[in-house]
C-alpha cells in the first residue's frame, strides 16, 4: 500500500497541518508506507490554459515539479491532502497544483484510489476548504475517506482524530470501501466528460482513446 501525503503549508514541519497529517500517515501502518512531499520545496508554475495535457497525455508543455507530484499521485493507493486555510480556500500552491491537473478531472484519473483531507486555521471554520478538498478528489475519480480540520494550536483530540483517520483511510482501501453518495457524484462528473470527450474527440485525441480503452464511451 502506497501513501502520499502533500502539505501545502509554507511552514513545512513546523506547521500545525502537517502535524496533524503525520497523525494520517501514522495510522496508516505507523507512517511506515507515506512519502512526503512539501509543495513549498518545488517549483510549481501556473496553468497556461494551453490543452497541451488533452492532446498528448498526460504531459505538460511546463518542465518544473509537477510532473513528479502527478506521477506519484498515480502510483499511490491513499493521498492525504494537508493545506492551512488561506482565505477560506487551500494554498496558493495545492490550488496551482490542482489547476494543472486537469488531465486527471478529464479522465478520472484518481479512479479507484481514496484521499483524506487536513485543515487548519486560526478560526477553526475550515468547512469550505474540506468540502473543497472532497469536491477536487470526487471530481478526479477518488473516493474521499474523511477529513479532519483544528483550531491551531492543535489539540492531543484533534490529533487522536487525525490518527484515526489515517485508519479509517487504510481500511477503506484495503477493502475497497464504496460511498455511494460520492459514487453517484463521481457518476455524474463522468457523464459529463463523456459528453466533452464526444465534443472534442478530434482535439483530445489521446484522452479520447484513453476514454475508449477504459470501455467508458
Amino acid at each position: 500500500m502506497k501513501i502520499l501525503l502533500i502539505s501545502a503549508s509554507p511552514r513545512k514541519e513546523k506547521s500545525q497541518t502537517f502535524l496533524m497529517a503525520k497523525e494520517v500517515a501514522r495510522g496508516c501502518d505507523d507512517g511506515k508506507t507515506a512519502e512526503i512531499i512539501h509543495l513549498c520545496n518545488l517549483k510549481i508554475e501556473f496553468c497556461r490554459h494551453c490543452e497541451f495535457c488533452h492532446k498528448k497525455i498526460p504531459y505538460c508543455l511546463i518542465k518544473d515539479d509537477v510532473h513528479k507530484v502527478l506521477r506519484m499521485m498515480l502510483e499511490a493507493d491513499g493521498i492525504v491532502l494537508a493545506s492551512p486555510n488561506y482565505i477560506n480556500h487551500v494554498t496558493g500552491s495545492m490550488k496551482t497544483l490542482f489547476d494543472r491537473s486537469s488531465h486527471f478531472i478529464h479522465c478520472l484519473r484518481l479512479m479507484d484510489k481514496y484521499t483524506a483531507g487536513i485543515v487548519s486555521s486560526g478560526s477553526g471554520h475550515d468547512k469550505n476548504v474540506t468540502d473543497y478538498l472532497k469536491y477536487y478528489s470526487n471530481t478526479c475519480g477518488a473516493q474521499f475517506a474523511g477529513s479532519v480540520s483544528a483550531r491551531a494550536p492543535v489539540s492531543q483530540e484533534k490529533m487522536d482524530e487525525a490518527f484515526a483517520l489515517g485508519k479509517k483511510l487504510c481500511a477503506a482501501i484495503k477493502t475497497k470501501k464504496e460511498f455511494p453518495a460520492q459514487l453517484r457524484i463521481i457518476e455524474e462528473h463522468k457523464k459529463h466528460f463523456r459528453m466533452l470527450m464526444e465534443r472534442r474527440k478530434n482535439e483530445w485525441k489521446e484522452e479520447y482513446k484513453y476514454w475508449e480503452d477504459k470501455g467508458w464511451l
